[in-house]
């Protein structure tokens, strides 16, 4: 059977049936907004137990961290984000749940070769840049501003 791009597009898209976008969209805005609400919460809630704003905001990065990590392990993340889409990725909680999948997913081929080395295989693209990114907005912020 030889096709070319265009026919074989047209071949997807008919066996394809469409997305419903506007219900993924109204989702996505749920989700993210109650995750991030969470968050406020749990802001308000650290500086209530009297944490300053610093510690409170490391507090609540902690805590999101943690309980995407835990819900991906106990597979609640995938259900969700099944679901929900783009709004399972606001970044600290898309973050979390990029580092944790891969890891479970190669935790057969052992601690090292498999959870260690597979655990950066999305985020450390990410790290590198973010890393990349501050060490040259350094060098330039030191030159332009003794």
């Amino acid at each position: 059977m030889d096709m070319t791009n265009q026919e074989y597009g047209a071949y997807v898209n008919s066996k394809s049936k469409p997305s419903p976008l506007w219900k993924n969209l109204c989702w996505a805005f749920v989700v993210g907004g109650l995750i991030c609400t969470a968050g406020q919460g749990l802001l308000n809630l650290f500086r209530y137990m009297g944490l300053n704003e610093t510690a409170s905001g490391a507090a609540v990065s902690v805590t999101l961290i943690f309980l995407a990590a835990l819900f991906t392990g106990l597979g609640l993340f995938d259900k969700l984000a099944k679901r929900a889409g783009a709004g399972t990725l606001v970044p600290i909680t898309g973050f979390a749940n990029a580092m944790v999948s891969p890891a479970l997913e190669f935790k057969s081929e052992g601690l090292v070769m498999g959870v260690a080395a597979k655990m950066f295989t999305i985020a450390g693209p990410v790290l590198v840049f973010g890393i990349s990114a501050s060490i040259l907005y350094g060098i330039v912020r030191v030159l332009l501003f003794k």
